[in-house]
């Protein structure tokens, strides 16, 4: 063999040996990137949820799109992410809906009276049907983003204090509530009587171990999954005020990027883990419970006549909460709608 052919023949022979790494180099280079935020902890259900859908999505495109999560906050709080989405900042956020009430007045739908302390079946006809239809096509436009699949259940949403022991509303009085979000979350702290206060989670445990307030409105897991005990954290009155949900979004900047193979697949992917990733939430909130007891929070559960009695004041008051979220005459009467056919 010449030394010509002998340097042609170990040229191929290198290329062919190297050609495996190289194609795995370049579909790791073509990835299409995708950045998600979220602002609670990795042990959060809502964070493994995430965690899980893009693992699927990177393993069922074969590296085509690659997620990464940045969790408790890094990029941007819940209060914070739709403006980084419709300003393509990142790529995909679930935020809840009670911190959407400002681009989306009817996200508040969840806190009309009708909804306090809903069967969970009730309020999954509203997520999932025409209220939850008309929230999510009014998120595209104003956000700029596209609504993967239904919305990640968080669950109940209940009071919890600091130093005074919650057995009514009435207790509430006086009170400094930090508030999650929303005009409506903030309505009903007004209508106990409480002092609204808004504060983005991940300032919640020194907030409350400085006593800038005095109690919160939140979910067992989002307390437990960040030990809010240690804050302080001794009372929780569990009147599952509302039902908790996030919803999946992409930017449409991102989404621009995806042939509509991809696109489809984002979608199947959430649409065939969705009820499973619901399923670990309510696991995640019983065993939250269970974990802040043994920590030494003590619940007190109302009962069902005083839930309806409180309701029935809510409803007497629902003209003003209206007025104070802008909910509009559509939502509330699809909410309505929903809920009286199946009531």
């Amino acid at each position: 063999m010449t030394g010509l052919n002998r340097r042609a023949f170990v040229t191929v022979a290198a290329s062919a040996m190297a050609a495996p790494y190289l194609s795995r180099q370049a579909r790791a280079d073509d990835a299409i990137k995708l950045r998600c935020s979220l602002d609670t902890a990795p042990s959060h259900p809502r964070n493994q949820a995430i965690v899980d859908y893009l693992g699927k999505i990177e393993e069922a495109s074969q590296g085509k799109i690659k997620g990464e999560v940045f969790h408790s906050g890094q990029l941007f709080a819940d209060l914070n992410v739709t403006k980084a989405l419709l300003q393509g900042q990142v790529d995909m956020a679930a935020p809840g809906t009670w911190t959407m009430t400002g681009l989306v007045p009817d996200c508040d739908f969840c806190q009309l009276p009708a909804l306090y302390s809903p069967p969970i079946e009730l309020f999954r006809r509203c997520a999932d049907g025409a209220p939850g239809e008309l929230v999510n096509k009014q998120l595209e436009g104003k956000v700029r983003s596209h609504v993967i699949g239904r919305w990640l259940e968080l669950g109940n949403e209940n009071w919890y204090t600091t130093k005074k022991e919650v057995r009514s509303l009435e207790d509430l009085n006086g009170l400094k509530v930090r508030s999650p979000g929303g005009a409506g979350i903030s309505w009903r702290i007004a209508f106990v009587h409480g002092i609204p206060n808004v504060t983005p989670w991940p300032n919640v445990p020194l907030a409350l171990s400085q006593g800038t307030f005095d109690g919160f409105v939140s979910s067992d897991e989002s307390v437990n999954s960040a030990k809010l005990w240690e804050a302080g954290v001794k009372y929780s009155y569990a009147d599952h005020q509302f039902y908790a949900n996030y919803i999946p979004m992409v930017s449409d900047t991102f989404w621009s990027k995806l042939g509509e193979a991809e696109r489809k697949l984002m979608r199947d992917v959430w649409a065939a883990n969705f009820e499973r990733y619901r399923a670990m939430s309510a696991k995640s909130q019983a065993d939250a419970r269970a974990a802040m007891q043994a920590n030494g929070v003590t619940f007190v559960d109302p009962p069902a006549d005083q839930v309806e009695a409180d309701r029935k004041r809510m409803v007497a008051a629902q003209a003003d909460l209206i007025r104070d979220t802008k909910l509009s005459a559509d939502i509330v009467k699809l909410v309505s709608d929903t809920v009286g056919s199946h009531s």
